[in-house]
């Protein structure tokens, strides 16, 4: 059977999940679950572990549930999304609400937006705001901690206050603070004892005392450049350890446990990953540090109890196609845990496991249209660029091909000093897959996940050194036999599209194409800017982070006009598909509308879209089938089978 008859239907890709956020309780009697409703938004539901019975909790007609917390076994936290309006009809705020696991004492804790006032409290609801920490607390009591986040006159943040809320009664305290907090951390029994500072380009971390209450200052350095003595505090584990990621002479982050007796980093890592930074979490459960979750080429769990660690081999030894992630409650008195198991070829799907008996049971999927027999494999590559740095990359071939001379499109993510991706099942680059197109993902210089050097090396390097390592990827995959170095398309995202646009300038005889999907293409337009254009980044970073790591304005002014695709437009002949959203605060509007004028001067092969109640990326599902139909139809005509490079003969 050809790929467009096997196709799956491209809505598939881009619906949003239809069950997710499933979450164990303290004690592991019950799951709290996201499902969809019969009118599409998301609802809140209560499992019983026990007999399976479940009970929707919260809905609303005009929202989503978004996220979800257990405040103890009894009672639960929530707060609200839209995902059926684009940010443009958001309604600003996510509110907080809290509601028995029975569907009992539902109350409103923070406003959301426009959106009328539920509370019947003699307490007011906290402002719109007022977020989730995003961390367990201590789970035994009707109190919880929440955000507070306070802005500048230039609408920035200045701040984050922390408030302990009851979430029986709506009624708040705030915790003093060191000074202007950006982050707060809890420690084990749920109380706020780290706080991170910053002051201009200076962050602090400071220690609250448990006896007095005091803050003491534990560390000081560049809140961009780091330095070598930077350290990030991750979390505490059951015994009040603090647990940090640093680099001590090692080229990667690693984890460490931090002597707050002594103010010091413990010297040998508690864990090591060769080839990665250390990112991940403490997996804890009945007082015990359990084991520990990090992200290598994919997720994975390090456990240091050997019950747990049978477990998991139990569990893959069922599953063993799939990355499988167990969920422990804090204080179980069932032998119930969660498993979230997912692949390259399968959205996360969740099951409920008996530990005792070892039974698994499945209890949903989050995209269960997406059928694995019909997705594409994703591995992990490296190349080298041309100045000899490695690089790695993500290489997805159509599965029903034989993985030679094909359609290649070289996907460029945003950031761009972050990790790009991971091995797991991606909707955009499936879907390409499942057109018949390989997909290449390069982690160039100035990727973060990867160890310092290929990070540093892509400083001040936009459309140099990092636009050379991704056009160095689309020919080694062309020199491995993959790809068909007639029919090379260029796409991404943010900087993405940028790169995609610079790419085009650059290497015009490699790419016979371009897709640019929100795409910066003045770089001093980052830096300031009229209000109607100027970008939401914070003026600190503008100011210290920006300068280090793009480029400064002033004294890289002749780079910036060299690498930037506005000054460069006329250089661009091939066909070219531009997409923005009307209400993008981060790269925005203007960007792409100055681009289009520019290029309609001279190339008669540009695609235009905007979409109008869209801010950066598509957040609507409509809207994702709309752009990734039109990129469908705009890769068919130039690369794919219909293209005129496919019909050379």
């Amino acid at each position: 059977m050809s790929a467009a008859a096997a196709a799956p239907p491209i809505a598939d890709f881009f619906a949003n999940p239809e069950f997710s956020d499933v979450r164990l309780s303290p004690d592991a009697r019950h799951l709290a679950v996201l499902v969809l409703g019969p009118n599409g938004r998301k609802r809140l539901a209560v499992v019983n572990v026990l007999d399976q019975t479940i009970k929707v909790v919260a809905q609303f007609d005009d929202a989503d549930v978004g996220e979800v917390e257990w405040v103890n076994p009894e009672r639960l936290v929530l707060s609200t999304r839209d995902y059926q309006n684009a940010p443009g009809e958001q309604r600003y705020a996510p509110g907080l609400y809290a509601v028995n696991r029975d569907g009992s004492d539902f109350r409103q804790l923070a406003e959301r937006g426009f959106a009328p006032n539920l509370s019947t409290s003699i307490y007011k609801p906290l402002p719109w705001h007022t977020w989730l920490t995003g961390q367990r607390g201590a789970q035994d009591s009707s109190f919880i901690y929440v955000r507070s986040t306070v802005y500048t006159a230039r609408r920035e943040v200045d701040y984050t206050a922390l408030l302990r809320l009851d979430t029986i009664t709506g009624r708040s305290t705030p915790v003093a603070a060191p000074g202007k907090v950006r982050r707060w951390l809890l420690d084990q029994d749920g109380e706020p004892r780290i706080a991170v500072t910053k002051a201009r380009n200076v962050e602090t971390i400071q220690y609250r005392d448990p006896a007095s209450g005091a803050w003491r200052q534990l560390a000081q350095f560049d809140a961009y450049l780091k330095g070598k003595d930077a350290f990030t505090p991750l979390a505490f584990g059951p015994d009040g350890t603090l647990y940090v990621s640093a680099r001590i002479d090692s080229d990667t982050l690693n984890l460490y446990a931090y002597d707050l007796a002594a103010n010091r980093i413990d010297p040998a890592p508690v864990m090591a990953l060769d080839g990665y930074d250390f990112s991940g979490s403490l997996l804890v459960g009945k007082g015990k540090l359990l084991g520990l979750r990090y992200l290598a080429e994919r997720r994975g769990t390090r456990w240091f109890d050997q019950a747990m660690a049978a477990t998991q081999a139990g569990i893959d030894a069922a599953l063993p196609h799939t990355v499988n992630l167990i969920s422990v409650a804090p204080r179980a008195a069932t032998p119930f845990l969660v498993v979230a198991s997912y692949a390259d070829v399968q959205p996360v799907s969740f099951s409920l496991l008996d530990s005792k008996t070892g039974q698994l049971t499945p209890i949903g999927a989050s995209m269960p249209r997406i059928q694995a027999a019909q997705m594409s494999r994703q591995k992990l590559v490296h190349y080298a660029a041309r100045d000899g740095l490695t690089i790695p990359a993500w290489l997805t071939l159509p599965g029903n091909s034989d993985g030679r001379n094909l359609p290649l499109v070289v996907m460029v993510r945003g950031g761009p000093y972050v990790r790009g991706s991971s091995w797991q099942w991606h909707g955009e680059v499936q879907f390409l897959a499942s057109r018949g197109y390989a997909v290449l993902e390069p982690e160039f210089r100035g990727s973060t996940g990867f160890g310092s050097k290929l990070f540093h090396a892509g400083w001040k390097q936009w459309g140099l050194k990092m636009q050379d390592d991704i056009a160095d990827g689309a020919r080694w995959a062309v020199q491995q036999g993959v790809a068909d170095g007639q029919r090379i398309c260029i796409a991404g995202g943010s900087y993405g599209g940028y790169a995609a646009l610079m790419g085009l300038v650059n290497d015009p005889d490699l790419y016979r194409c371009g897709i640019d999907l929100a795409g910066v293409t003045d770089i001093g337009l980052l830096y300031t800017g009229h209000w109607s254009f100027a970008s939401d980044m914070s003026d600190d970073w503008k100011h210290y982070g920006m300068p280090e790591l793009i480029g400064d304005p002033v004294k890289d002014a002749a780079q910036f006009k060299a690498t930037s695709p506005i000054a460069q437009a006329a250089r661009i002949t091939q066909p070219l598909l531009l997409a923005y959203g009307a209400l993008d605060q981060r790269v925005p509007l203007y960007h792409g509308k100055q681009f289009h004028a520019a290029m309609k001067q001279h190339n008669r092969q540009v695609e235009w879209v905007v979409y109008e109640e869209e801010g950066h990326g598509w957040s609507l599902p409509k809207n994702r089938v709309d752009f990734w139909s039109r990129a469908e139809r705009f890769l068919d005509r130039h690369i794919g089978k219909h293209g005129a490079a496919a019909k050379k003969e």
